[in-house]
């Protein structure tokens, strides 16, 4: 606590903001320098001020591509400290010495920072202080740009999808009902080949878990899916990839079934996809997630898929209607716990899965606007092929 000179009030000092991460996969390094490394480099936010500090190997690129006001070499200040310790410093002494140098001794890192790391720095002489949720608050609330981005991503999504869609309308009908494609037996690893290269040709890099389950398999959301897909049985697709240029995922969910769907099916399929709807006609700011979800959950009670555990295995809608999504592709806030706010992008993602009948899942990705929102996926749904 800082007191302000020429009266009694007491302001706070804003908490400088250290990172240490790669930016590949650590999405708020992304965020905080746009800069893109496979290795952990380290961040400073100070007084406004933003500095990254470099191994040789990074440093050029660094100070050409970092959306940051200056970029520091590792390999100088190391030799600084060395020449102070009369040895070779450890990586723990050059990050100390790289915040004294700012005049930095307390600072607020992500919850899940380094605990060795953190000791080792307070035994230098600094004292850090965690913080819970979204280390960039702001990341919650998409900008203009932001949301354009993510419709890039959508579009990547999409033409993967739309490849699935191709390929399964290709297949035909074979002996006890196997789907052959090129005369061959279309399995949910084959077709998952073909999409992820589709996907990586649009310029999305696929996560290499992308689902595509069908059957008993699609009863269990997180199945990847293996083994020779079936005709007459609902098939979940359900692709996830990443932007190579932004960073930025899309994630999009269909069910299909290829050749004729039972009345069962139909009407699971249909059920389904109101619950969806249902969910985005309350989509509006000031709006709780966590009851737009209990919503959808007693309306699929009421048309007979309650939920419930059957011979130890769960039935009907048993996981969260969306989630956030972003440079993460689950991230906050979460649907279930959110005030819903303009600029809040979310996926809206019922399911529904009954043993012995199968699986269905609707996912499309929104933003929240000031009157309701905006849908940022367009690919069009169809129960059979």
């Amino acid at each position: 606590m800082k007191k302000k000179a020429g009266n009694n009030k007491i302001t706070k000092v804003p908490l400088s903001r250290l990172l240490i991460s790669e930016s590949e996969r650590g999405a708020d390094m992304f965020y905080a320098t746009g800069f893109r490394a496979p290795d952990d480099f380290i961040y400073l936010e100070h007084h406004g001020k933003k500095i990254i500090l470099l191994s040789d190997l990074e440093l050029d690129r660094g100070r050409r591509e970092g959306r940051v006001d200056e970029v520091m070499s590792w390999s100088h200040l190391a030799k600084e400290v060395a020449s102070e310790l009369k040895k070779e410093p450890s990586d723990t002494q050059v990050i100390a010495a790289f915040l004294k140098k700012q005049h930095v001794f307390h600072v607020i890192v992500p919850s899940v920072f380094s605990l060795s790391l953190a000791r080792s720095l307070e035994e230098s002489g600094i004292t850090l202080e965690t913080k819970e949720g979204l280390f960039f608050a702001q990341r919650a609330i998409k900008t203009s740009e932001e949301i354009k981005t993510l419709e890039r991503s959508m579009h990547i999504t999409e033409v993967g999808m739309a490849r699935a869609m191709e390929i399964l309308k290709q297949t035909k009908i074979g002996k006890e009902h196997q789907l052959l494609w090129h005369r061959k037996p279309l399995s949910s690893e084959r077709l998952r080949e073909e999409i992820e290269v589709t996907l990586y040709r649009a310029g999305g890099i696929p996560q290499g878990d992308s689902i595509i389950a069908g059957g008993l398999q699609a009863c269990d959301p997180h199945e990847r899916g293996h083994g020779i897909l079936y005709a007459h049985q609902m098939i979940i697709i359900d692709l996830f990839p990443r932007a190579a240029k932004s960073g930025y995922y899309g994630d999009l969910t269909r069910t299909i079934v290829r050749g004729k769907a039972t009345q069962g099916q139909q009407h699971l399929w249909s059920t389904c996809l109101k619950g969806q709807e249902m969910a985005l006609k309350q989509i509006k700011p000031k709006v709780s997630g966590q009851k737009i979800h209990h919503s959808v959950e007693q309306f699929f009670a009421r048309q007979g898929y309650p939920k419930e555990q059957k011979e130890g295995r769960w039935s009907g809608f048993f996981h969260g209607t969306g989630h956030g999504l972003g440079l993460e592709l689950h991230e906050e806030p979460r649907f279930g716990k959110a005030i819903l706010k303009t600029g809040h992008v979310f996926t809206i993602e019922p399911g529904l899965y009954i043993p012995g009948l199968g699986g269905v899942r609707h996912e499309d990705v929104i933003t929240v606007i000031p009157t309701g929102y905006q849908l940022l996926s367009k690919f069009p749904k169809r129960l059979e092929l």
